[in-house]
């Protein structure tokens, strides 16, 4: 199952007013224009293609946007293809169901974000690309929320990680604020593999802090659900 991620729309349906109130509770909300302005305001680098690949150069700043609109491609895709699934209602409760399809407009608008805020700042998008969900059975509860679960922990691991190469505080900011709804994101899957977990087993140390891992291990256990060719430099 390959699917271009260019522009996919947000998912058609409602979220309950109980898991809509929740996510407001929790403070999200990112105002896509004001934010893509903001960043709009600051020095920026192009991103960088080949004929081989996408290049992320993490000595600037806009491998780094990059880097986050991938991984925020693949999610977005991977949740359209959940809740946009002809056995979804089937598979899930309706309340799972509105968690799912709440994952799915949030990751969109992550997506959607971090293109708009690189165009805005007159950068260099890397391309939609083109993901591949055949080890994911969309029929089976168990195989979806464990592939969200991975998803979302790889993302809240891989924003953590790639903070010490951002060197615009207002990017850092930015990106605080998306790695905060990714790990509520990661919270609320948990807790629906598993009553009353918080997180998954390994995600947060003795320390009490969250993983932080590096691009590069990041690109590889994501490269199984992306066909393009990503090399990371400088990182």
């Amino acid at each position: 199952m390959s699917q271009s991620l260019t522009d996919r729309p947000l998912p058609a349906g409602p979220a309950s007013a109980s898991r809509r109130d929740f996510f407001k509770r929790v403070g999200f909300g990112l105002g896509v224009a004001t934010l893509a302005s903001t960043v709009a305001a600051c020095d920026s680098t192009d991103g960088e293609m080949t004929d081989d690949g996408v290049v992320l150069d993490f000595s600037n700043d806009f491998g780094v946007l990059n880097y986050a609109y991938a991984l925020e491609q693949l999610e977005a895709a991977f949740y359209a293809t959940v809740v946009g699934s002809a056995s979804f209602s089937s598979t899930f409760t309706s309340d799972e169901q509105s968690v799912l399809q709440d994952l799915a407009a949030h990751e969109a608008i992550h997506r959607d974000f971090f293109r708009a805020a690189i165009l805005g700042a007159n950068g260099t998008p890397i391309p939609g690309l083109t993901t591949n969900f055949d080890a994911v059975d969309f029929g089976d509860r168990a195989s979806v929320l464990g592939t969200a679960q991975v998803f979302e922990d790889l993302g809240v691991s891989a924003y953590n990680g790639a903070g010490r190469y951002i060197q615009n505080p207002t990017y850092l900011t930015l990106a605080g604020k998306i790695v905060s709804v990714e790990a509520r994101h990661a919270s609320v899957v948990a807790g629906l593999l598993e009553d009353n977990a918080i997180a998954a087993d390994g995600q947060i140390n003795s320390s009490g802090l969250d993983k932080a891992t590096p691009p590069g291990m990041v690109l590889s256990a994501a490269s199984a659900f992306i066909e393009d060719e990503i090399e990371v430099r400088n990182a």
